[in-house]
Formats: structure tokens, sequence, C-alpha cells
């Protein structure tokens, strides 16, 4: 994964948290959910470190 997609994956999440939150706040359950939508979708996106960046083993 190239450092664009995590950054947009990144993005994802944080809106997705702020649209949760001001749906929370304004009690608007569809923006709950779509925010919560998007935190999960953002944050399976994102690659664990320790496994997309090891190196391959030679051949």
């Amino acid at each position: 994964m190239s450092v664009r997609w995590e950054i947009n994956n990144k993005v994802q999440a944080l809106k997705g948290w702020v649209r949760q939150r001001l749906g929370r706040a304004t009690g608007n359950q569809r923006h709950q959910a779509a925010g919560k939508t998007d935190r999960v979708v953002g944050h399976l996106e994102q690659p664990d470190g320790r496994v997309n960046d090891a190196p391959k083993p030679p051949r």
C-alpha cells in the first residue's frame, strides 16, 4: 500500500469519528450510523505495519 492510501484511510476514520460525534450531539441517528461505518471502514483498510512492511524472504 502506498502512503497516499494510508493517509486516505486515516482521514476516512477521522471523518467518521467527527460525523459520529456530530450525530450524537444533535441526536441524528443517521449521522451516528454513517460515522461509525466510515470509522470501521477506515480502520479495516489500514494495514498492520509489522506485516506489510516486513522484507520478503529470499527465493
